[in-house]
């Protein structure tokens, strides 16, 4: 009788440490998923953000279907200006490149925008020569610097702010996609904007928050075409 009653009671302790310890245990278990997957997906949208400002950048003004800013650039080879993928549309092209490098998040829900930064003169004319004193002046998306303070910027994105005019560098445009003109060489950049709103495994539960906002921007300089 005394063993059985001294099995009992081990079997008994045994299950009320299990019980102390699961908890925790499934609790960090739980923490190191989230953790690891946010790395993960945030490394997803780093990489989307690249790969799509490279896009940008090759398809500047003179490129077949160039991806362009709110602005016209100065110089074009007869005609008017080519606006292939534009800002209006909200680039498809270059939308189409930033969501289809993405892998386990939901590639429509990608917010995606871009601004382009160059030279302006003192009345704020884009595409100014790489002078003084003329200055460069970044770019904004919804009067935001996204290079500066990224976080500011809602998910999905603001439309960005046109100019007054085609040539105004007074909207958050401050240079065409120009990348060379005239003997010139444009130090234009553009930067590319990509978010997406993350729900993570038991969101809400305990610490877990219900969303999380992830956030990637990368500035690339533009790349001349032949025939420019």
């Amino acid at each position: 009788m005394i063993e059985v009653h001294r099995a009992g009671r081990s079997r008994g302790q045994a299950l009320a440490e299990f019980a102390l310890v699961f908890p925790i245990f499934f609790l960090l278990l739980m923490s190191i998923i989230v953790v690891g997957l946010y790395v993960f997906n945030n490394q997803q949208l780093e990489n989307a953000a690249r790969e799509t400002a490279r896009f940008a950048a090759v398809h500047s003004t003179g490129s077949v279907c160039p991806t362009v800013s709110r602005l016209d650039p100065i110089y074009t080879l007869g005609g008017p200006p080519f606006r292939c993928d534009p800002p209006e549309s909200s680039w498809p092209s270059m939308t189409g490149v930033a969501r289809s490098r993405v892998w386990g998040l939901r590639a429509s829900q990608v917010g995606v925008s871009a601004c382009w930064s160059g030279y302006t003169d003192a009345s704020s004319n884009a595409d100014a020569a790489p002078v003084a004193p003329n200055s460069f002046t970044e770019c904004t998306i919804g009067g935001i610097n996204p290079r500066t303070n990224p976080e500011a910027i809602s998910c999905p994105p603001p439309p960005t702010v046109p100019g007054s005019t085609r040539n105004r560098a007074d909207g958050d445009d401050k240079a065409s996609a120009l990348a060379f003109a005239n003997g010139i060489a444009y130090p234009t950049t553009v930067t590319v904007y990509l978010c997406y709103i993350w729900s993570p495994p038991l969101s809400g539960f305990l610490f877990v928050p219900t969303t999380i906002t992830m956030r990637a921007v990368i500035t690339e300089a533009m790349q001349r075409q032949e025939g420019q």
